[in-house]
């Protein structure tokens, strides 16, 4: 019997996560979380309940994806199921930038339209981030709305893209219960050695 092996200190079985800030996607969730707050509270009229519940879903696509990241040290089922939360939250909240600019009569820009291609490759770039504080208050509500529609349609893109990524992670690696199991087995191994 080797004692060396015995002192050894196990391996550590929980992999340090949460690095949620690097994700393109959280950052773009922070982007339409702002833009969102300032829309709301510029174009909606004080007492509309619609004001707080696009602050709140635009807030809570962010904060899931946070969360979820710190909580796939524990548990890959939490990480994934606060990611889908985010995702449903960003989808609602597209759903009343929608509806916004169908009660206002203000186009959707859509393929076809003269500005969507531009929406687009801009809302792609990493220009955005530095600059989409100067653009709340040059934007009117319909570049405004449409911006955020393409920045929202951008993140369930990528959300979508992880939650994939967060299920291939779990069948290759298991659950933390999984990871335990190992963990406590490798180290009676080493002890009998």
């Amino acid at each position: 019997m080797n004692n060396s092996n015995k002192n050894q200190a196990p391996a550590p079985f929980l992999k340090p996560l949460g690095g949620y800030r690097k994700l393109r996607v959280y950052r773009v969730t922070e982007i339409i979380c702002d833009l969102t707050y300032h829309f709301a509270h510029t174009y909606l009229g004080k007492g509309d309940r619609t004001v707080d519940q696009m602050v709140q879903a635009a807030r809570s696509g962010k904060q899931n994806i946070a969360e979820g990241s710190k909580a796939a040290t524990t548990s890959r089922e939490t990480e994934i199921k606060l990611t889908n939360v985010a995702k449903a939250s960003m989808e609602e909240l597209l759903v009343d930038y929608e509806d916004y600019l169908r009660q206002h009569g203000l186009a959707q820009w859509k393929a076809g339209h003269p500005r969507y291609e531009a929406m687009r490759e801009y809302a792609r770039s990493e220009k955005i981030a530095a600059e989409y504080t100067t653009l709340m208050g040059r934007l009117g509500d319909e570049e405004l709305a449409n911006l955020c529609i393409t920045l929202i349609n951008q993140a369930t893109y990528m959300l979508r893209k992880l939650i994939e990524k967060q299920q291939q992670q779990f069948l290759e690696e298991g659950g933390v219960r999984e990871q335990m199991t190992k963990a406590r087995l490798a180290y009676r191994s080493q002890q009998k050695e």
